[in-house]
């Protein structure tokens, strides 16, 4: 009886060590795989932060700038926007920021902007659209260069009534047929570069400053 109560207190160990190990490898696993995910995201994410913000122009970690901005009629959402603050030499020299054209034909287009501190646009993407193939998407970069005509741009150049596409008296080229989504892109960039310029302040404070996400 006492041999029998000691091997089932054996195999009750050994199960529970093979419990235990099983749990600890398992979350190892997990912990690596976690791990690996974060920095991909985190490279695809800098991978688009790059597109409208040259990495020559700063030497912070862009990622971890990341602040939180609240909603604003002027970033197209109801919801909190993000902004990424540029610096060299702890000096901010630009920020990117995410935005919204919440009019465009299919539906709101995720936008992203790189702006210097001089309100001059540094480059614009399409981070979300659900325009129709071949007809609205021409938007996106990989779909032509249409998206590239904000570089350069600012408040001032061009003036105000020239910031609409060619068809509204505008500057800014569009497809026959497909007016609706340029016609929202360009309102939108316009209405971010005017948050930039109210809101220059809180987004160009010293980072010790800043709330961050």
């Amino acid at each position: 009886m006492r041999g029998a109560r000691r091997n089932a207190l054996r195999n009750a160990v050994v199960m529970a060590l093979f419990a235990l190990a099983g749990t600890a490898l398992l979350a190892g696993t997990y912990q690596g795989a976690h791990r690996i995910i974060a920095q991909n995201q985190e490279a695809e994410e800098l991978k688009l932060l790059d597109q409208v913000m040259p990495a020559r122009l700063y030497d912070n970690n862009l990622v971890e700038s990341r602040i939180t901005l609240p909603p604003d009629p002027l970033l197209g959402s109801t919801q909190p926007a993000s902004a990424w603050i540029a610096r060299r030499h702890g000096q901010a020299v630009g920020a990117v920021l995410s935005f919204v054209a919440p009019d465009g034909y299919g539906g709101p287009i995720g936008l992203l902007m790189g702006v210097d501190t001089q309100g001059r646009v540094l480059g614009v993407r399409v981070t979300e659209s659900h325009e129709t193939p071949g007809l609205g998407d021409y938007i996106e970069k990989s779909h032509g260069d249409w998206i590239d005509q904000f570089q350069g741009k600012s408040l001032a150049d061009p003036a105000g009534p020239l910031w609409r596409v060619r068809k509204d008296g505008g500057i800014f080229t569009y497809v026959t047929g497909a007016t609706i989504t340029p016609r929202a892109v360009v309102a939108a960039v316009h209405h971010a570069l005017q948050y930039v310029a109210l809101h220059r302040r809180e987004l160009y404070a010293p980072a010790q400053n800043q709330g961050r996400s």
